[in-house]
């Protein structure tokens, strides 16, 4: 697992707001990045959501927040639609950028294992490095949590 103090691994990504987004492009930047299993599920859209509704105090702060997801970009488009989203979606149909963040691995469900993507969120600065490092999310109030880390 990523902890804080490490290089945020480098990723580009097809964004929601077309084109594609970067590490590369997002450097001088502060960002959150947001691992999530699926749009327009209960956890899932719960986060999405009060991510959302503090967009505006993170935005004063500067900091940019993107959610990820094996989701395609139909699906996160109607995810924002009908959920009047205002953060920035990524697909990772591959999960490549969520196996590098270790986001994606081992889960179980009903003594059951299967691989899945894991909650978890990462605070990059403006050099490219985790300030803080979130795994194992519980959805409800996170986004308010990780607010509370970039006062």
């Amino acid at each position: 697992m990523l902890k804080n103090g490490d290089k945020a691994p480098a990723f580009e990504l097809e964004s929601s707001n077309g084109g594609t987004v970067s590490s590369e492009n997002l450097k001088g930047s502060k960002y959150v990045l947001y691992f999530y299993p699926k749009d327009n599920t209960s956890g899932c859209t719960k986060e999405a959501i009060e991510f959302s509704q503090l967009i505006d105090k993170f935005k004063n702060k500067n900091i940019q927040i993107f959610g990820v997801s094996p989701d395609n970009m139909k699906k996160h488009h109607k995810f924002i639609s009908d959920h009047d989203l205002k953060v920035t979606l990524l697909s990772d149909p591959e999960n490549t950028v969520s196996s590098a963040y270790f986001a994606y691995g081992d889960k179980t469900m009903y003594g059951k294992v299967y691989k899945g993507i894991i909650r978890s969120t990462f605070i990059i600065n403006e050099a490219g490095i985790i300030e803080e490092a979130f795994y194992k999310v519980k959805a409800s109030g996170h986004a308010e949590k990780v607010l509370g880390c970039v006062l």
